[in-house]
C-alpha cells in the first residue's frame, strides 16, 4: 500500500497564511517595537536588582514594580529632561563665551609643542599661521561652525521631545514585563525549547547572560569615564563641567568615548594660559579614555563568559547596524551563533571519536 501524497498546495498555503499572520502583527506592532525591545533588554539586565529590591518590600510584586519604575524614571527621563532644559538655557550663554575667548585671540604655543616628534613642526606651522591671521581671521573661521552647531541643537529640539516618549513608553511596557517576568521567561524558555530542543533552550539562557553582562560592562564603563572626566574638568576650572559630564556620559553609552570632549577641554586649559592645569588634565584625559580598555571587558566577563573580541564586535558591529539598541542585539545575536557552532563543531569532534573507537 502507498503511503498518501503530501498536499503540496495546503502546505504551501499554510505557510503563507503564517508569514502573513506573522508580518501583520509585526507591522501592526511596528510602532512599539523600539520601546519593547529596549523594555526588554532593561528587564533582563537588571532582574537580579528587581528581586533584590523585592525581597526588601516584604516579597510584594507591586511595591517592586513601583520602585522599578520609579528608578527607571530618575536614571532615564529626569537626566534627560534635564540636559533639554540645560542645553535650551545655556544655548546664548555657550556661544556668547565662545565668542569672548575668540575676541582675546589665540596665545602663543609653548614651546615644548614644536618639539614634539613628527606632528610638533606642522603643529605650530599651523598654530603660528592662525596668530597671525589675527582675531578677524579666527572670527571668520569659527562663526559658520558656531551657527552650525547652535542651528543643530534647536532643530533637534523635536527629535529629542520624540526620544523622551520613547522613554516613557519604554518604561511603561518595562512595568509590566517585571510585574509577568517569571511567566514571560518561562514561554521564551519553553519557545527555544520547542525551536531547537535542550540547546534552544540554553541559547536563550545564554542571550539573558549576554544582555545582562553587556548591560553592566557597557553601562558602568560609562558612567565611571563620564564621572572622573566630570571631576577632571571641575577640577581644572572648565566651564560648564556638569553639562560636559552629561555629554560624556552619552558619548560612552554609544562607545564614542569621553576623548572628544576632553581632548578640546584641554586646548582650551593651554589656551587660558593654564600650563599646569592643562598638563594635569591631559594626564587625566589619557586616564580617563584608556580606562575602558580593562574595565569594559573585566565587567562584561562577570555576565557573559565569551570572546572579548566577539562581545567587542557585537557591539560596535550592532551599533552601526541597528543604532543605540543594537550596543545590546549585536553581543546576543553574536553570542547564541558562537554558541550553537561551537556545540556543532564539539559534537562533530565527539561523533568522529566514537566512530574511531568503535
Amino acid at each position: 500500500m502507498s503511503d498518501p501524497r503530501p498536499d503540496l498546495a495546503k502546505t504551501t498555503f499554510g505557510v503563507l497564511t503564517l508569514v502573513l499572520l506573522i508580518g501583520s502583527s509585526l507591522w501592526i506592532l511596528r510602532p512599539f517595537l523600539g520601546a519593547t525591545i529596549w523594555a526588554a533588554m532593561v528587564v533582563v539586565a537588571t532582574w537580579p536588582a528587581f528581586l533584590w529590591i523585592q525581597a526588601r518590600l516584604w516579597r510584594r510584586r507591586s511595591l517592586a514594580v513601583a520602585a522599578m519604575v520609579l528608578i527607571l524614571l530618575l536614571l532615564f527621563v529626569l537626566p534627560l529632561t534635564l540636559a533639554i532644559s540645560t542645553i535650551a538655557a545655556n544655548a546664548e550663554e555657550v556661544v556668547a563665551w565662545i565668542r569672548l575667548l575668540i575676541s582675546r585671540g589665540p596665545p602663543q604655543l609653548p614651546g615644548w609643542v614644536e618639539r614634539l616628534p613628527i606632528v610638533g613642526p606642522r603643529l605650530a606651522m599651523a598654530w603660528n599661521e592662525l596668530v597671525a591671521s589675527g582675531v578677524a581671521g579666527l572670527e571668520a573661521k569659527v562663526t559658520p561652525y558656531i551657527r552650525q552647531v547652535t542651528g543643530w541643537l534647536f532643530a533637534q529640539a523635536g527629535v529629542v521631545g520624540a526620544l523622551t516618549l520613547q522613554f516613557l513608553l519604554t518604561v511603561v511596557i518595562a512595568g509590566m514585563m517585571y510585574a509577568g517576568g517569571e511567566s514571560a521567561a518561562a514561554v521564551v524558555r519553553r519557545f527555544g525549547l520547542k525551536l531547537g530542543g535542550q540547546r534552544g533552550e540554553d541559547a536563550v539562557v545564554l542571550a539573558g547572560k549576554a544582555i545582562r553582562g553587556v548591560a553592566l560592562g557597557v553601562g558602568v564603563t560609562a558612567f565611571v569615564q563620564a564621572v572622573a572626566g566630570g571631576i577632571g574638568l571641575a577640577i581644572a576650572g572648565v566651564p560648564f563641567a556638569a553639562l560636559l559630564t552629561a555629554v560624556m556620559f552619552m558619548l560612552c553609552i554609544v562607545q564614542v568615548g569621553p576623548t572628544l570632549v576632553l581632548a578640546p577641554a584641554v586646548i582650551w586649559v593651554f589656551w587660558s594660559g593654564s600650563t599646569g592645569w592643562g598638563i594635569f588634565l591631559l594626564v587625566w584625559t589619557v586616564i580617563v579614555g584608556t580606562m575602558d580598555n580593562f574595565l569594559r571587558p573585566l565587567l562584561i566577563r562577570r555576565g557573559a563568559d565569551l570572546p572579548l573580541v566577539l562581545i567587542f564586535a557585537g557591539v560596535i558591529g550592532g551599533l552601526l547596524g541597528f543604532g543605540l539598541v543594537g550596543i545590546f542585539v549585536g553581543p546576543v545575536m553574536l553570542a547564541v551563533s558562537y554558541t550553537l557552532i561551537d556545540n556543532w563543531l564539539r559534537d562533530a569532534e565527539a561523533q568522529t571519536a566514537d566512530a574511531a573507537r568503535q
